[in-house]
C-alpha cells in the first residue's frame, strides 16, 4: 500500500467517481489510476468501488472506512512535509489563494509583493471568484486558503481568522444629484436610483436587501458584477448608484468618481482568512496572515491552526485605520 494509491481513491471519490476526472485532478493517467486502485483492492482483499461495466458505480461500505481513513493518512502526511519545510526553512512551495476580485485588486498585492521578498522562491496563484465559489474550492481541497467577507457571522469550513472589517461606499458620477444633497446619505436616497453592486446583491438575504426591506424599500438592482472596477465603469457609463467596498476606492477614481460615505446605511463587513484545521501551517501562510492583519500574533495563529489553542483573536481594525498605519511608516520611513 502506497500514500499514491490512497491518493488515488480519495481523488476518485472527489471526483463523483468519475476516474477521468480523477486523472486530471491528480496529473495521471486514466490507466494508472485504474491499475492502482486493482493493486490496492488485491491487496485488501475487497472492493474499495463497486462496478457496472467498466464503470464505478457506487463506494463499497467497506470502502468507506478505507476513504475515511486514507484522508486522515494524507492529511497527516502533508503535516509531517509543512513540518520538515518549516523546520528546514525552506522557502520554496506552491500557495493557492481564493478570494473575491475586490480582495485580489486591492488588498493582496502589497502583501503578496511583500511576502515574495522573503519568499523569493515561493509560486503565488491567486484564484479570483465570485462569493458563492470561494468556500467550494477550499473545501475541496483546490485551494490551500481563501479569503472572504461577511456582514454577520464568521465563515464556516475551516478557522476563521478576521483580518480587518470595512464599509461600503456609494459612487456617482462627478456632478451627480446624490454628490450634491450637502447632507448624509439616507436609504431612501439610493432607493431613488438604480444600484451597481456585486453579485451576491442579487440574493435574498444579502445585507443590502436587509437595509432596504428594514426601511420597508425595494433596491433597484440595474446590474451586477464581481468585479469593483467593472462596477466602477458601469457607472461612468450611466446605469446607476455604485456600492462597493471602500477599499476599491482609489485616488484615481476621484478624477471622475464621487465617494459617497454610508456607513449608518449598511452594516460593517470583516474580511476573514479560512484555514484548514489541525494543519501544520507554513511559514509563508502565516506571514501572509501577518502582512494582511498585524494585529495577528503569529504564534497563537500556529497553535490555533495545529488544534493546540482555541480561538480568542484580537478585535479586527477598520480598513481605514490600517490604511492610516501604513501611511505612518512609510512617512517614517521617509524621515
Amino acid at each position: 500500500m502506497t500514500l499514491t494509491q490512497l491518493r488515488y481513491i480519495v481523488a476518485i471519490a472527489d471526483a463523483g467517481l468519475n476516474i477521468t476526472l480523477a486523472a486530471d485532478n491528480v496529473h495521471a493517467t486514466q490507466s494508472g489510476i485504474s491499475k492502482q486502485l486493482k493493486q490496492l483492492e488485491g491487496e485488501l482483499g475487497f472492493q474499495v468501488f463497486t462496478r457496472r461495466g467498466k464503470s464505478l458505480d457506487a463506494i463499497t461500505p467497506a470502502g468507506s472506512q478505507v476513504l475515511e481513513r486514507a484522508r486522515t493518512i494524507l492529511h497527516e502526511a502533508r503535516n509531517i512535509r509543512a513540518l520538515a519545510a518549516n523546520l528546514r526553512e525552506e522557502a520554496q512551495g506552491e500557495l493557492s489563494v481564493a478570494t473575491t476580485h475586490t480582495q485580489a485588486r486591492f488588498v493582496l498585492p502589497e502583501a503578496i509583493a511583500r511576502l515574495k521578498q522573503h519568499y523569493p522562491e515561493l509560486g503565488v496563484h491567486i484564484r479570483p471568484q465570485g462569493e458563492g465559489r470561494i468556500i467550494s474550492l477550499f473545501e475541496s481541497g483546490e485551494v490551500d486558503l481563501v479569503i472572504v467577507s461577511t456582514s454577520g457571522q464568521a465563515p464556516e469550513g475551516g478557522i476563521a481568522v478576521p483580518l480587518f472589517r470595512w464599509y461600503r461606499r456609494a459612487v456617482v458620477p462627478q456632478g451627480h444629484p446624490l454628490a450634491k444633497l450637502g447632507r448624509p446619505l439616507r436609504i431612501q436616497d439610493l432607493a431613488e436610483y438604480p444600484l451597481v453592486s456585486y453579485e451576491s446583491s442579487l440574493q435574498s438575504e444579502s445585507s443590502l436587501r436587509r437595509a432596504f426591506t428594514a426601511a420597508s424599500l425595494t433596491p433597484r438592482i440595474a446590474c451586477t458584477s464581481a468585479d469593483a472596477d467593472l462596477i466602477k465603469t458601469y457607472v461612468l457609463a450611466g446605469l446607476g448608484v455604485g456600492i462597493l467596498a471602500e477599499m476599491a476606492i482609489t485616488p484615481a477614481d476621484a478624477r471622475e468618481l464621487v465617494a459617497l460615505d454610508i456607513d449608518g446605511l449598511l452594516p460593517v463587513c470583516t474580511s476573514w482568512m479560512v484555514l484548514r484545521r489541525d494543519h501544520v501551517l507554513r511559514s509563508y501562510v502565516a506571514q501572509l496572515a501577518r502582512l494582511v492583519a498585524p494585529q495577528i500574533d503569529e504564534a497563537e495563529l500556529r497553535r490555533v491552526v495545529a488544534g493546540h489553542a482555541e480561538p480568542n483573536w484580537p478585535a479586527p481594525p477598520l480598513w481605514s485605520e490600517l490604511q492610516q498605519r501604513g501611511v505612518r511608516r512609510t512617512t517614517s520611513r521617509a524621515a
